[in-house]
């Protein structure tokens, strides 16, 4: 594993007004050192962290030597969002997690950069949240990254979202069990029906006398409970309903319209969260008034959680990506 290593982001302060005075940003390094090739920041989503390769990393199977995302040809950065707990110390959890947006951590993400001496970046690529994060940041400076890839994900929170997030934090907030009651809840908008039927297809666990499928729930919300912590959760909740890049700005395109990376969207056909349809019109919207501006889909019965499943379609949209560079470095 590669160190985990820190940056203090001093006096920040947030949208909504709150002075942090100072704030840990812990963040690891893969591939090539800073300096030394094209970066590649990935962003990470609800309870992901930092580890994005190596043997325990979440997205392993695109990031690593001879990978779509290639660690012998790009430096590789993932910050942890603040709060996400990965570090492991209690004193960094954020319990007043009413107080940050997702804008507040693509700026957060940005003075790290400016820390690190990063001015441009190949790409900013994300799933979910990490991909709403992306978005915030692409719009904070639209000239210093080449490609934009929000996977799962849009540059704002839909009604659907919000409620979704709403229903979570209150499941958060009152349950006796709040992290696997609120996971199992979680797992039903990040998997379809079809996903679940061709899983389990009703079978029963004999042994604990239930269906596979609440064997499966509450194997996952027990899973989670023993990692994450309480208050990690009620943040990268919450941040999810406050992604908008158009809150106190003008509409979408005139926003997004300023962005000058290649952005490409990559939409998954069954997503019952950040959904195909919103995707598309974002894309529609998007490439009137841009010409470097791409929609690809994930073809998947598996719904959201595909960006993070669906590995052999994900490396075919990222290699036109990525090749390019591979091949002129």
């Amino acid at each position: 594993m590669e160190k985990l290593k820190k940056i203090i982001i001093s006096d920040f302060i947030t949208e909504s007004g709150k002075i942090q005075k100072n704030l840990p940003l812990f963040y690891q390094v893969f591939g090539k050192p800073i300096g030394k090739a094209p970066i590649v920041l990935v962003n990470h989503a609800l309870t992901g962290n930092s580890q994005v390769t190596d043997e325990n990393g979440w997205w392993k199977d695109l990031v690593g030597k001879n990978k779509s995302i290639d660690t012998n040809h790009f430096t590789i950065l993932a910050f942890n969002i603040p709060g996400n707990g990965y570090d492991g110390l209690k004193e960094n959890l954020i319990h007043n997690y009413t107080h940050f947006t997702a804008r507040d951590i693509a700026k957060i993400f940005w003075k790290g950069l400016v820390q690190l001496q990063v001015e441009n970046i190949f790409s900013v690529i994300g799933g979910s949240l990490g991909g709403g994060i992306a978005w915030e940041m692409a719009v904070i400076n639209p000239i210093a990254i080449e490609n934009l890839i929000p996977i799962a994900s849009d540059w704002k929170a839909s009604d659907w979202v919000i409620a979704n997030t709403l229903i979570q934090d209150e499941i958060l907030n009152n349950s006796n069990y709040p992290i696997p009651d609120a996971r199992s809840h979680a797992m039903l908008l990040y998997r379809t029906p079809q996903s679940l039927k061709q899983k389990f297809n009703r079978e029963k666990n004999e042994l604990k006398n239930i269906f596979q499928i609440e064997s499966w729930l509450i194997h996952h919300g027990e899973k989670l409970q023993k990692r994450f912590q309480l208050a990690s959760y009620k943040i990268m909740n919450h941040l999810i309903k406050t992604i908008d890049i158009t809150r106190n700005r003008k509409d979408f395109v005139t926003v997004a319209k300023v962005i000058q990376s290649n952005i490409h969207i990559i939409a998954v056909d069954t997503d019952y969260f950040f959904t195909a349809d919103e995707n598309r019109e974002t894309y529609e919207d998007l490439k009137k008034v841009k010409q470097n501006v791409f929609y690809h889909e994930i073809k998947s019965i598996h719904g959201h959680d595909a960006f993070l499943i669906e590995y052999e379609q994900l490396n075919v949209i990222l290699n036109k990506i990525f090749i390019t560079n591979k091949q002129t470095a």
